[in-house]
């Protein structure tokens, strides 16, 4: 499904992602570790179109993504939820949501389907859908993070640093939710 190919990414001068190579096929689950500057964020945002390769093949479903934006990477089914959860802290939950959906949005029953599903998933952002995503706790976010994701209906999604600054009760709650998913 998602194959990389001697990819490298320049970070302000600085190669902070040389060479990769690596293949995950459809249905998988996989974890990439390091500690903290080893390039996994930068990968990340590699896959997902944020940043551009300096080198290298990126292919999606075999097709190539690299250098294309991130917003065509999302329309052929690959999601990135962010470290840091970047959400809108001003907007509400449903906000937050509906942007997830933005490459969708004109598939209105499609959109609402997902919400659906991600108020299954995590029935708090439900019962909460007004509330400001400023105002929730750090696991919340975090839940709303992965269900902003999630809105695209994507085939493959990648979660970077989806434990920080949870505690360990939290972090299992959430990745059992995405797994079900």
């Amino acid at each position: 499904m998602l194959k990389l190919t001697g990819v490298s990414t320049l970070i302000g001068g600085f190669q902070a992602v040389r060479e990769i190579s690596l293949e995950i096929p459809r249905g998988d689950f996989v974890a990439l570790l390091g500690s903290n500057g080893a390039g996994k964020t930068t990968l990340f945002r590699t896959i997902a179109g944020v940043l551009k390769p300096m080198g290298g093949t990126i292919e999606f479903k075999g097709q190539q993504i690299q250098g294309l934006p991130a917003h065509r990477v999302v329309g052929l089914g690959l999601s990135l939820c962010p470290e840091g959860r970047q959400l809108f802290p001003q907007l509400s939950v449903l906000k937050n949501l509906t942007l997830g959906a933005y490459p969708r949005r004109k598939d209105r029953r499609g959109v609402q389907e997902s919400l659906e599903q991600v108020y299954a998933l995590f029935p708090i952002l439900k019962e909460r859908h007004k509330q400001l995503a400023g105002t929730f706790s750090g696991g919340e976010q975090q839940m709303l993070a992965i269900a902003r994701a999630l809105m695209s209906r994507p085939e493959l999604l990648l979660l970077d640093e989806p434990s920080m600054g949870l505690a360990p009760l939290v972090v299992r709650k959430i990745i059992g939710e995405v797994i079900k998913a």
